[in-house]
């Protein structure tokens, strides 16, 4: 049976999951994703080449750095996953450049040890000045361990691309007038932009909006609202995309959080 719970505390979102039947989707998170596979074997693709994490291993993920998931057979997967704001971690490892996570999987103890550490105290509820203590505690041994160098940048036109798509969140993607502003074709640039990103500027600018609206249900718990905002049809529309990215519907992830 499919099973998700979330948990935030501060910046950082806390994930408890075990999958069967459930696939998630192409989709990214603008935060950083750090989890630890617990039990099966945990499958998905990224930048283009297919990962295997079994017990013990510790997934990076980077902001905006697309993947799939789902279990690899029909015994189930069980694992854990933190969200950690970008800027967080910027402040917590003092860097002046945002950090970029070279391996997808790594078998480290300590590294799998604070992570778990970390998603069970905002799991159970414990306090903030803990999960902050934690959260340094995890960062150190990721600069120890060696598994980050400075985060890669978007080229020029792409990163002019992810501005546009962002920009009208409410309103219908028009990928021609975007396109022609780039100086290319419409297919030129659909092209151009999966293979730079692994995601297509239609799944991009649908992730943003679901990201977007996520934030605004966590401060407002408006579900209506967020459908208005980021242009939804209606809250059945927002649900089902909202799924396929956090594996629950939007009603059940505010839920959660309360």
């Amino acid at each position: 049976m499919d099973n998700f719970n979330y948990k935030k505390v501060a910046d950082i979102t806390a994930l408890s999951a075990s999958l069967t039947n459930f696939k998630y989707k192409n989709h990214y998170h603008k935060e950083y994703a750090i989890g630890v596979t617990l039990r099966g074997i945990q499958h998905y693709h990224l930048d283009g080449h297919l990962q295997l994490s079994y017990p013990n291993g510790v997934m990076f993920f980077n902001p905006e750095q697309a993947h799939d998931g789902m279990a690899h057979d029909e015994n189930g997967l069980d694992y854990v996953m933190l969200y950690i704001d970008p800027q967080s971690l910027l402040d917590v490892t003092e860097k002046k450049e945002m950090i970029y996570f070279q391996k997808p999987i790594v078998y480290n103890h300590i590294l799998k040890s604070s992570v778990l550490n970390l998603a069970h105290a905002i799991l159970s509820g414990k306090d903030e000045s803990l999960c902050s203590t934690l959260l340094l505690s995890l960062t150190d041994n990721l600069i120890q361990t060696n598994v980050s160098a400075n985060l890669l940048k978007d080229n020029t036109l792409i990163k002019k691309a992810k501005e546009m798509l962002r920009s009208d969140l409410g309103n219908v993607l028009k990928l021609d007038e975007i396109s022609k502003q780039l100086n290319l074709s419409k297919f030129q640039f659909i092209r151009m932009f999966k293979a730079q990103t692994g995601i297509t500027p239609y799944q991009y600018s649908l992730n943003h909006r679901l990201e977007q609206a996520r934030q605004l249900m966590e401060k407002s718990k408006d579900l209506y609202s967020a459908v208005a905002h980021y242009g939804f049809v209606d809250l059945t529309h927002l649900n089902k995309h909202f799924k396929c990215v956090y594996g629950t519907t939007a009603h059940e992830y505010i839920s959660y959080l309360n």
